[in-house]
């Protein structure tokens, strides 16, 4: 299942021009921008009744963007999280699920609790074994990739797994929440799911929660519908609005953002209080190879470990200036935080740092990040 025709899209094939033209009402006399749609219930007698079961036209702008960005079909969510959770829904009691070993906090505890309740088995897997991924669509019944993975940025063989045979009510689902649709469509290479947390590069300004579920097939589409609507996890009109404010910029913020990464992470790598740089866009990155041939950018995002450990690493958080010590990512502005300090997150170097480059003047940044490693 597709979005719907609109004609005034016709022979629009860039990104770019979608984010921009998408999610409007052309109607003669309808406003320019879809506003905040501030409604529960409304008046009978077409197919839409009441805000939960039937959604508003806010939030209907933002599926289309995105569901036209992956040629699929949108489901946005009240927040990242409850898009996952949504995923999990569809799963019957006794699954067998399979999770990258790098995995992003909320989604691993998202499943050890359905583990500890008896609702699910759970599996975890290096993100580039490819071979064991492959093997493992042979009998689970929900297969979560990362790619790239939240911190240390593994880039999964996509391709290769996602066009490996599945059991016929296997789901194969993909974060792609660092990437972005602009730069990886995961649908395109025979997932079943393709998962982004909204709050970050959709929304891009550090100011709403949300999630956006992309689907092709007829039946998931109305699945997750469904749990939507049983679980209330709906998106706020206000949230949505700003996540479709933020979608008209997000080509251009990505732009820049990822370019100055690209200039941060090489200095990164020759810094003399940075012991490792983690980004896939660097050659000597463990899975450049599969970054260049898969994605379209290397994306945004940072990781970095400090020399003299984890208390300079707290040292270099609180140091910076320009840098927001927050955490999060994909916003305009750029943060940092060290990952080992969350709960579940035991698999880190303790010294790690994650950073979210935004779109300040890369010089600006590396000045600031420079100052703090050293005065670290």
């Amino acid at each position: 299942m597709t979005q719907s025709s609109d004609p005034h899209l016709d022979g629009i094939s860039s990104v770019e021009s979608l984010l921009v033209a998408a999610g409007r009402d052309r109607r003669p006399g309808s406003p320019l921008n879809r506003p905040p749609v501030l409604a529960s219930n409304f008046i009978l007698g077409t197919d839409r009744a009441y805000a939960r079961d039937d959604g508003t036209p806010t939030w209907e702008a933002l599926e289309d963007i995105v569901g036209r960005l992956e040629a699929g079909r949108a489901t946005a969510f009240s927040s990242g999280m409850a898009g996952v959770a949504a995923v999990f829904d569809q799963l019957r009691a006794g699954s067998q699920i399979v999770l990258p070993e790098d995995c992003y906090q909320g989604v691993a505890g998202l499943a050890e609790s359905g583990r500890q309740k008896g609702l699910w088995s759970v599996r975890r897997l290096a993100v580039d074994d490819t071979e064991a991924w492959i093997r493992a669509c042979a009998d689970a019944d929900l297969l979560w990739l990362e790619s790239p993975s939240n911190p240390l940025l593994v880039v999964a063989d996509l391709r290769a797994i996602c066009s490996a045979a599945r059991k016929p009510s296997a789901l194969l689902a993909v974060d792609n929440t660092f990437a972005t649709a602009l730069n990886q469509r995961p649908l395109d290479l025979g997932a079943d799911i393709s998962f982004q947390s909204a709050t970050k590069y959709i929304g891009g300004h550090s100011d709403l929660l949300a999630g956006v579920v992309t689907v092709r097939r007829d039946d998931v589409h109305a699945a997750l519908r469904h749990s939507r609507e049983l679980h209330g996890a709906t998106p706020g009109a206000l949230e949505s609005f700003l996540a479709v404010r933020g979608a008209r910029t997000m080509a251009l913020r990505l732009e820049r953002a990822q370019a100055s990464a690209m200039q941060l992470a090489q200095r990164l790598s020759a810094h003399p209080e940075v012991t490792c740089t983690r980004y896939p866009g660097l050659r000597d990155h463990p899975t450049h190879a599969v970054a260049r041939a898969q994605l379209k950018g290397y994306g945004a995002i940072i990781s970095f470990d400090v020399r003299r450990g984890a208390t300079a690493a707290d040292a270099v958080c609180s140091g910076v200036r320009l840098i927001q010590h927050a955490t999060s990512l994909g916003a305009v502005e750029s943060t940092i935080e060290r990952r080992a300090k969350i709960p579940g997150q035991g698999h880190l170097p303790p010294s790690l740092l994650r950073l979210s480059v935004g779109i300040e003047h890369v010089e600006d940044l590396w000045a600031d990040l420079d100052a703090a490693l050293r005065r670290a």
